[in-house]
């Protein structure tokens, strides 16, 4: 859909430094995913018991873990097999060509001695930061795998802090007699003094003006790491394990091409502060199938960077599929943001059940950013008993306002501009949520071109659309229990509804607000439904609306 705003906006492009962001890229479609290469192995193993490591849940295994890993990668490659047992381990480092197999009935347990994880340059969403090693970690490897069906548990309740309020009485009393600090003021509790002093004083982990690692090693115990991060590597297989409490983010791949996470379980707390399921971070050709998740943050998250230094990377996340995944507790079912300023592009989500989650499909950004995320698209999408929206999309991430509306500000759009454009979801029924549909773009960067056919949503309130433009919504069923009403529309253009189904009873069908708002037409679509059919606010004028059989 072209329009007189979208030309607009592809010559401001050519005309800024995101230019960059707009290149051509291969054409994909339902019928053309794209393609994953994956990794091979040599068939020779290596077990590390034979090596002298013991699986007692005492012993530190690390030095024979990693020699394992480095003689099968010298000798060509091969499977380093970790059998039954409780393995102790501290950092462990994949190499080319290597299988880290992980037998069913093994556990690899982290050790929460945290003089054993070195302070490294790692990122921080998306920026240099000082961070403690993560337990499992690679850069650089090509053909590697961590596979089977045992559990890699990473300790990370002796990393996190966390509010007294997200624990019952008797769990943190249970937290409070591990040892560690409590605030002052008793609401939270904290893995050790440096921990509470770096969180109370808001102390950077940024690795700017000139600093190093070893700079920050009076907060090593505030630098949380995630668990398995992946820095760019090519032709990953992670297959059947189960990753489990994570310090911070729990897989993390960066800037890693032709990726594979298939039958995967990530589990953390609840109250895992930042405990993220997957961060795909600037990859490239990527696959997750069949993965359970239920974990403290945002489940299946796509990212490629923060701000400028994520502009200059220039590495978006594109040609992705995401298919037959369940999600239990997170913020986010499906997520892509708020650090996407290197961009995300040719994603295909699909069979996908989202149950318990915060929210369902989740699109978050806000002005600095920068970044196009383009060419999404989802069908299949169950969700039950969603905590707020089912169909989620905000540019004013962690923006406060008085009322739901920001003010009608407009910069000048420019490379910190964030751009969300041309998707498609499909098939998606939500049985409850607090609300089914709601976009806010920006004033000067609405939310373009976003098609949303044959989806049931029960939920208490319908759809909000805030500046946005090229919204279509066909074959939908908007089954609200607020129902006044139904569909509140602010400063939006080019809207268009093509048999809508509301709840009976509903009191108003639109609410049609702001005096930008343009061009908004309902087709087949029965306003009679609604006792009354349309609210008239804010400066927005009858003539806007085309009603067409």
């Amino acid at each position: 859909m072209k329009t007189h705003f979208l030309r607009w906006a592809a010559a401001l492009v050519v005309a800024t430094p995101f230019a960059s962001l707009a290149q051509k890229t291969q054409s994909y479609s339902w019928d053309n995913l794209p393609k994953i290469t994956q990794p091979s192995f040599r068939k020779d193993t290596l077990n590390i018991q034979k090596l002298g490591a013991k699986p007692d849940g005492v012993t530190l295994n690390t030095q024979t873990i990693n020699n394992a890993i480095n003689t099968i990668s010298q000798k060509g490659g091969g499977v380093v097999l970790i059998p039954k047992g409780i393995w102790l381990t501290g950092p462990i480092e994949l190499k080319s060509n290597v299988n880290l197999h992980i037998q069913k009935s093994a556990i690899v347990l982290f050790t929460g001695d945290k003089s054993q994880y070195a302070l490294i340059e790692g990122s921080y969403e998306g920026k240099k930061a000082a961070r403690n090693q993560s337990p499992i970690s690679a850069t650089g490897v090509e053909n590697v795998a961590i596979t089977g069906k045992g559990i890699i548990d990473g300790n990370g309740d002796v990393w996190r802090a966390v509010n007294k309020a997200q624990l019952t009485e008797g769990q943190w009393k249970e937290k409070v007699a591990s040892g560690g600090v409590v605030r002052a003021d008793g609401k939270a509790w904290y893995p050790s003094e440096q921990f509470l002093k770096a969180s109370v004083e808001g102390k950077s982990m940024l690795l700017t003006d000139g600093k190093k690692p070893a700079d920050f090693a009076d907060m090593k115990d505030f630098l949380r790491p995630n668990l398995l991060v992946l820095t760019q590597c090519k032709k990953v297989l992670i297959d059947g394990v189960t990753f489990q409490n994570s310090p911070a983010w729990c897989l993390h791949p960066l800037m890693t091409e032709n990726l594979t996470i298939r039958n995967v379980v990530v589990k953390n707390p609840e109250y895992a502060q930042n405990g993220d399921g997957m961060d795909i971070e600037s990859c490239k050709n990527f696959l997750i199938e069949g993965c359970t998740l239920d974990v403290g943050d945002d489940a299946i998250c796509i990212k490629s960077g923060k701000d400028e230094e994520g502009r200059k990377r220039g590495m978006p996340t594109e040609n992705g599929i995401i298919r037959n995944n369940v999600v239990y507790n997170g913020h986010g079912g499906f997520v892509i943001g708020s650090e996407m300023s290197g961009g995300a592009r040719n994603l295909f989500v699909y069979d996908c059940t989202f149950m318990g989650t915060d929210k369902g499909l989740r699109f978050k950004s806000v002005r600095g950013r920068g970044g196009v995320v383009e060419n999404i698209y989802a069908k299949n999408i169950y969700m039950k008993d969603i905590a707020q929206e089912a169909i989620f999309f905000d540019m004013y991430y962690f923006v406060k306002f008085a009322t739901d509306s920001p003010r009608d500000e407009r910069p000048i759009v420019n490379e910190g501009t964030p751009i969300f454009r041309n998707m498609k979801f499909e098939n998606i029924v939500c049985h409850g949520a607090k609300k089914g549909i709601f976009v806010r773009g920006l004033p000067e960067m609405p939310i373009q071109n976003i098609a949303i056919e044959n989806a049931t949503l029960q939920a208490e309130e319908g759809a909000i659309l805030i500046d946005a433009s090229g919204i279509t919504c066909k074959n939908v069923a908007l089954l609200s229990e607020k129902t006044e009403p139904v569909i509140s529309i602010e400063n939006s253009q080019k809207i268009t509804f093509d048999n809508i189904e509301v709840s009976k009873g509903a009191k108003r069908f639109f609410t049609i607000s702001g005096d930008r708002t343009k061009s908004i037409t309902v087709i087949k679509t029965k306003l009679e439904q609604a006792s009354q059919k349309v609210e008239w606010k804010g400066g927005a004028i009858e003539s806007v609306l085309s009603i067409m059989p």
